[in-house]
């Protein structure tokens, strides 16, 4: 799927693109929300980013902290997202969420509810076929499939510590949760 300029999404959080540096800034429920970035955070990213590229066609490609807007409530900066890789290319600012094959959001203390409740309700309602949420707090995976109007109908969690399968509609991904990092603070490493 190809958009065309006409039909572009334009981000309002550009405005605030140098405003705000070390935290990640996105609209949620018509609110502007800040969260700080953590090393564990950005190393999460890092290793999924790397052991899914290589599973991943060269049809597609990776986009990551880009603006995604949803409506005027609504704009989301996917920690990682799967897209067609000639969209990706294009280097754009802001994507259409219709071009999001894979979501992916790792959880911070401060994203614990947008990333588990509010983006699992809007990513399917916009019909992403997968979401994947990996808690390094918990040291978990929750993969998320079957998108319906009020969130996803099909879920499971899995502890960190072994490789993950999950099917998608971009073929079977294996992601090795053992090189995933878990929180010092957390109850998971206890």
């Amino acid at each position: 799927m190809t958009v065309s300029d006409s039909d572009r999404p334009h981000s309002r959080l550009a405005r605030y693109e140098d405003m705000f540096r070390g935290y990640r800034t996105e609209i949620v429920e018509g609110n502007i929300v800040l969260g700080p970035l953590r090393p564990f955070h950005n190393r999460t990213i890092v290793r999924l980013w790397t052991q899914l590229e290589d599973q991943l066609g060269p049809e597609w490609g990776f986009i990551s902290d880009v603006a995604v807007p949803f409506s005027d409530e609504f704009e989301f900066c996917p920690d990682l997202a799967v897209i067609p890789a000639a969209e990706q290319q294009r280097n754009l600012t802001a994507y259409s969420p219709d071009l999001i094959e894979l979501a992916i959001e790792v959880v911070s203390p401060s994203s614990v509810r947008n990333d588990y409740e509010v983006k699992n309700k809007q990513y399917a309602s916009r019909g992403i076929p997968n979401y994947l949420i990996f808690d390094p707090r918990q040291g978990s995976l929750v993969t998320l499939w079957n998108p319906g109007p009020d969130g996803y109908l099909g879920r499971d969690t899995l502890a960190y510590g072994g490789k993950a399968t999950v099917d998608t509609k971009l073929g079977r991904l294996t992601i090795d949760t053992r090189r995933l990092p878990v929180d010092p603070e957390s109850s998971a490493q206890a």
